[in-house]
């Protein structure tokens, strides 16, 4: 097996592949001849997607998928097979947000959250198992994120269920070590993407001029550009690597974590409200 995955005539299936870092990724694939089978709940969006990744020789479909339903995920790798007739790399990028404290979210917006940033992860993995290891050279690619390293307060579901991707891969990759796949998780930081602006928040929780306002001050937070996150978790991909951190606020809270794993929140206030 070469060093480097040659990504050129493979096939990857990409989830929430309409927008941000799923399109990011697509169109990184695309650019080094990988073919795709991009899936997410907005076929208007995840279509501009396909045009942008288009090229010539190129394969490139699009399926409306919720990773969330779990007869669509069964019935969504027969469909991708007749397709392509062959899956190599599966990228499960889909996921939500929801903030609030844990007292402060219910039960119904806890499971809501897990059904697609975890269980959907799990789902679409035990669904194209079988055909990754049809390949002779597979990658399996599982979004986390920053919030997979630490758990700051008001992040207790989305964090709960990063740390569950990371967990899950991390397992996953002893697993499968004497096989084809490999395993790569990654843990995006800030990157400019839609998730802070359509991040769910319980009923109640506060007014909608306060709610405007935490959604501006987060979304200030993320500045790295969705194509150069793509970019660098396709580069990972090629370089077999198996975690990729994203970013250079992930890299230094990743490195604080290590040397703190306790008292790393303090550490971190130091930085202030910018960082």
């Amino acid at each position: 097996m070469p060093r480097r995955m040659i990504l050129r005539d493979r096939t990857a299936v990409v989830t929430g592949a309409a927008s941000g870092i799923g399109r990011a990724i697509a169109i990184s694939l695309a650019r080094r001849g990988c073919h795709l089978a991009l899936a997410d709940i907005n076929e208007p969006q995840l279509a501009e997607t396909a045009r942008l990744a288009a090229a010539p020789n190129l394969r490139i479909t699009c399926h409306g998928l919720d990773v969330a339903d779990r007869k669509a995920v069964a019935c969504f790798p027969s469909v991708v097979m007749a397709a392509h007739g062959r899956v190599d790399i599966l990228v499960n990028n889909a996921g939500v947000a929801l903030g609030g404290t844990f007292e402060q979210v219910g039960e119904a917006d806890f499971d809501w959250l897990f059904e697609i940033n975890f269980w959907g992860v799990v789902r679409m993995t035990r669904a194209f198992l079988p055909h990754l290891r049809a390949s002779d050279d597979a990658r399996l690619v599982n979004l986390s994120s920053v919030y997979g390293l630490v758990s700051p307060p008001g992040q207790t579901a989305y964090s709960a269920s990063k740390f569950a991707v990371r967990g899950f891969s991390q397992s996953l990759r002893f697993e499968l070590k004497d096989s084809k796949i490999g395993v790569t998780v990654v843990h995006p930081g800030g990157v400019a993407t839609a998730i802070a602006r359509n991040a769910r928040v319980p009923k109640g929780l506060m007014s909608v001029e306060e709610e405007e306002q935490r959604r501006s001050a987060a979304e200030k937070l993320l500045r790295m550009l969705p194509e150069m996150a793509g970019e660098v978790i396709v580069q990972g991909i090629e370089r077999r690597k198996a975690r990729v951190i994203v970013g250079t606020d992930a890299k230094i809270i990743s490195l604080i974590e290590r040397v703190a794993p306790v008292s790393y929140l303090k550490i971190l206030a130091q930085f202030g409200p910018r960082r």
